[in-house]
């Protein structure tokens, strides 16, 4: 029997593998379903800037594009017909897996439109939406976390509607997530409602916390030596801080009637700096009851060269000494974070004006042609 991967190693440690990508291509040329058997991925996250790149290049979307613009002429209503079809054909692919595992893995997901990040009532209404037009029940919608977007996620898990975290950086806000998770489940089961239907992953932002950190560490001078350490020592307290808030009395009475905890996952995983390790986003974080939503060079790589351990809980003291030692530099880790959500959300947005854009260009050329 040929021996297993490094990434189904990882897998067997409880953490699982996403991809970061999706499109047409990697359905129909049954990359997706290699990369399922090869490599253990068992989920994909899917976000404009991909789905600009694979609608731009080559013919793959042509035809349904035509057939769209005869009923539908309005850019993100068109771009949301041909993301729903790519996203219901990896639901189908994935399918098994979310039966096999009880829900647990097997998801695909679909973004809310950035513009909403700070309208709670428009995210709920374009979640319910979303939900609605691909109809699967392994579906995660993705919410960025947000203020206004922290009762939007309460409120989807309290419908009973699976939901994908996103553009988390901060511990602080990482705690505000999962409770809003928390009073989901609490409002859903007050309701008769069933939580073993509902799943959630939080997904936090690691490379660019290095990214920012680093950049100020370079303005103030010296201190190299904490360079390229606070986006793993982040992630490593969020996960202390995920143990805490899914047990006690409260979470166990949600477990008692079918609650599964809202996941870490790690997503923004290859590394920014040539100078860093490329697997270090991945070797650095495997531990139970994670995800890991790798891009294709960093499954490549890790699979090549990648060590398999469970260093999620190692380095904790380290973790928390980093903090004080940045902070004791001049770095300012709350305003490193609110810096991060505000610059995600605009490249979210931006990613979506660019994508919408391409739509339209398509558009006149199609129509022209």
């Amino acid at each position: 029997m040929a021996e297993k991967s490094r990434l189904h190693k990882l897998s067997e440690l409880g953490q699982s593998v996403w991809i970061d990508y999706l499109s047409r291509d990697l359905l129909h040329t049954g990359e997706l379903e290699r990369m399922m058997r090869e490599d253990a991925v068992v989920g994909v996250t899917s976000n404009p800037t991909i789905f600009q790149k694979a609608i731009s290049s080559g013919d793959a979307y042509d035809d349904q594009f035509r057939e769209v613009l005869t009923e539908e002429r309005d850019p993100k209503e068109v771009f949301l017909r041909l993301a729903v079809q790519d996203v219901r054909e990896a639901l189908d692919l994935l399918r098994p897996v979310w039966d096999e595992g009880s829900g647990k893995d097997g998801y695909v997901s679909l973004e809310v439109d950035p513009n909403l990040a700070y309208d709670t009532e428009g995210t709920v209404a374009e979640a319910v939406r979303l939900h609605a037009l691909v109809d699967k029940p392994n579906l995660f919608v993705k919410i960025p976390a947000t203020k206004p977007g922290l009762p939007a996620i309460e409120d989807m898990i309290a419908k009973g509607k699976s939901i994908n975290v996103t553009l988390i950086f901060s511990l602080r806000r990482y705690e505000e997530v999962a409770r809003a998770y928390i009073r989901g489940l609490e409002r859903l089961v007050a309701g008769g409602g069933d939580p073993s239907t509902v799943a959630s992953v939080a997904s936090f932002f690691v490379s660019r916390v290095d990214t920012e950190t680093d950049k100020r560490l370079d303005e103030i001078g010296g201190h190299d030596e904490l360079k390229g350490k606070l986006a793993i020592a982040n992630a490593k307290l969020a996960y202390q801080r995920y143990e805490e808030l899914f047990s006690g009395e409260t979470w166990e009475f949600l477990a008692s009637k079918g609650a599964t905890p809202q996941r870490p996952l790690w997503a923004s995983t290859s590394t920014k700096n040539p100078e860093y390790r490329d697997v270090m986003y991945v070797e650095e974080l495997i531990g139970p009851m994670t995800v890991n939503t790798m891009p294709e060079e960093t499954i490549r790589a890790f699979q090549d060269h990648g060590k398999v351990a469970l260093t999620l809980e190692q380095g904790i003291d380290e973790a928390k000494q980093l903090f004080a030692d940045l902070a004791s530099a001049g770095v300012d880790y709350d305003d490193v974070t609110e810096t991060l959500e505000r610059e995600g959300v605009e490249k979210f947005a931006d990613s979506f004006a660019e994508l919408l854009e391409g739509i339209r260009a398509k558009s006149g050329e199609l129509v022209a042609a």
